[in-house]
């Protein structure tokens, strides 16, 4: 971890170097989530004042990630996912661009496959025999696959109710899936009370600082896609949307935000637009509400939605300091909005996302629509989960297929009516 110079506390903002703490700020507890510090000369000098493309994958930002240098980069290949622009859907909804960056395309369908890239490489550099996490199941699938490719046991919570295609995966990687009967919350705990009795390495975002280290590589792909696509003489993208649930993804989207700026990558941040689940939205009533994070008790969280149903967001501050200090906004969505989503995303643009992902752009029809965005908003969507993890809702979100005889007269007849 050479570009690694501390880890701060986002609540009292004392520094600690890496060895010194493993997971959090031991003043405040469970709270007091870390937030890693860089050298970003050091960075820039690394990659020769030239940010890497995509097409190599998250590795390709190496100097950017808290992994020691003799660590090997796990075999299965994380990131490099494709961005597209989606002029009808932009057209459609008013606004001037529209760029979509498909994460659903990772090796386990889901961005989260970032986040266990970087935990297999630190339970690695720690020698950990298992590598536990708490997950409602693309987190635990990620890790579960990512662990598979170098041969990692795990251990790993789940909520009894998550969707039986994510549970499927887990099973099918060889981890050993523990169904809690209980909400996500109290499977979280469970994990963190498994990993302090049994001494394993904890993958739960929003306590193990490095997560959204990983996750951030997406913004880095993306603004990479972004100078390769679009012409040098665009103004630059002026929102960026993220589903919220944990509050992980949308913290490491920031943090890679805040990275590039600080290289001189990027000359201004563009606002950060968070989504939330109406029936999860502890964010946006605290944000809309100007409630402090910390002391604000938590919510029953209840949304077709799973990856982002959470009743006490564990990276609650960090996410709050991303819509903040962006200048941006959390927004909430129905689950209706929500399931007529995944169709009306799939039929504008061929990607097919699930419940949390086509929240994205169920946000941002609604951004749109109510003016929080303008026309000549330029807009990129960050979409993190393919929609085969949950085909039950995608299946309520359209109608039935119809059933015909072998006959030509059977088609004629449907066709005509």
């Amino acid at each position: 971890m050479k570009n690694v110079t501390g880890l701060r506390c986002v609540i009292c903002q004392k520094i600690y170097q890496p060895d010194e703490v493993l997971y959090v700020c031991p003043d405040h507890g469970n709270e007091g989530i870390l937030d890693v510090q860089y050298d970003y000369d050091a960075i820039r000098a690394d990659l020769d004042g030239q940010l890497p493309e995509a097409s190599g994958g998250m590795f390709a930002y190496r100097p950017f990630l808290p992994v020691a240098e003799d660590v090997p980069i796990p075999p299965l290949v994380v990131g490099g996912t494709p961005l597209q622009e989606a002029s009808r859907l932009a057209e459609a909804a008013g606004v001037a661009e529209l760029w979509l960056k498909d994460d659903g395309r990772n090796p386990t369908a889901s961005l989260k496959d970032r986040a266990s890239a970087i935990a297999i490489m630190k339970a690695q550099e720690l020698g950990a025999e298992i590598v536990t996490t708490a997950s409602t199941g693309n987190a635990a699938a990620a890790l579960a696959g990512l662990a598979a490719s170098v041969g990692q046991k795990t251990v790993i919570f789940v909520p009894k109710s998550a969707p039986a295609a994510k549970i499927a995966q887990l099973l099918v990687y060889g981890a050993m899936v523990l169904l809690v009967e209980g909400t996500y919350d109290d499977a979280f705990d469970l994990c963190l009370a498994a990993t302090e009795k049994f001494g394993w390495y904890c993958r739960n975002t929003g306590y193990n600082p490095y997560m959204a280290e990983g996750k951030k590589t997406v913004t880095f792909e993306l603004y990479a896609q972004l100078k390769q696509q679009r012409a040098a003489n665009l103004p630059p993208i002026t929102h960026l949307f993220v589903s919220v649930g944990d509050g992980c993804i949308i913290s490491g989207v920031y943090k890679g935000l805040r990275d590039l700026v600080a290289t001189g990558f990027l000359a201004h941040m563009p606002k950060i637009i968070g989504v939330q689940a109406e029936g999860s939205a502890y964010l946006h009533d605290a944000w809309n509400n100007n409630e402090n994070v910390l002391t604000k008790p938590p919510i029953a969280a209840n949304t077709v939605a799973d990856s982002i149903s959470a009743g006490l967001p564990r990276d609650r501050i960090k996410a709050m300091t991303a819509v903040r200090q962006s200048n941006g906004a959390f927004i909430k969505v129905t689950d209706e909005q929500i399931l007529a989503a995944i169709p009306a995303l799939a039929q504008g643009s061929g990607v097919f996302a699930e419940p949390a992902s086509a929240a994205t752009y169920a946000g941002f029809l609604k951004a749109a629509q109510t003016g929080l965005i303008r026309s000549e908003a330029r807009v990129s969507l960050i979409l993190t989960g393919n929609g085969l993890k949950d085909v039950n809702s995608a299946m309520k979100s359209v109608g039935k297929a119809m059933t015909v005889p072998p006959e030509i007269t059977a088609v004629e007849r449907i066709l005509i009516n």
